[in-house]
């Protein structure tokens, strides 16, 4: 038995412009872990994705800072406008509630999901 848990994104399950590369390989995620969850199955192993939308880390606290100075504005100005911008709860996600989200589906009240995708992006994908 055992648990898979991979981290995905938001863009596993929906594209955005200009990220034509990361959105193909969190896709491609998606589906190997809808694979390994049906061929799983009968050994008692689950596989899941976590789909976090901008998640609070240094990729993305670079990130803030580059669109600060690409469009000279301040940076709670990009969080807001950009990274923010279709959230209906309007905050970055913390690193640690990813990891909650993880270790609860590696814990035995988890054991019947498999194959699904677990959305954490404040309604980002709910347009």
């Amino acid at each position: 038995w055992g648990r898979i848990v991979n981290i995905s994104s938001v863009h596993g399950l929906i594209a955005s412009p200009y990220k034509a590369a990361y959105v193909t390989a969190k896709h491609a995620l998606e589906g190997l872990s809808k694979v390994t969850a049906l061929e799983g199955a009968k050994h008692g192993v689950t596989s899941n994705c976590v789909n976090p939308a901008f998640v609070r880390t240094s990729l993305v606290e670079r990130q803030i800072d580059d669109q600060a100075a690409v469009n000279g504005i301040d940076r709670a100005e990009v969080v807001d406008r950009i990274l923010l911008d279709r959230a209906a709860i309007r905050q970055l996600i913390e690193p640690e509630q990813v990891a909650e989200i993880v270790a609860y589906l590696c814990s035995p009240p988890a054991s019947l999901i498999t194959g699904s995708s677990l959305v954490i992006d404040g309604g980002w994908t709910a347009h």
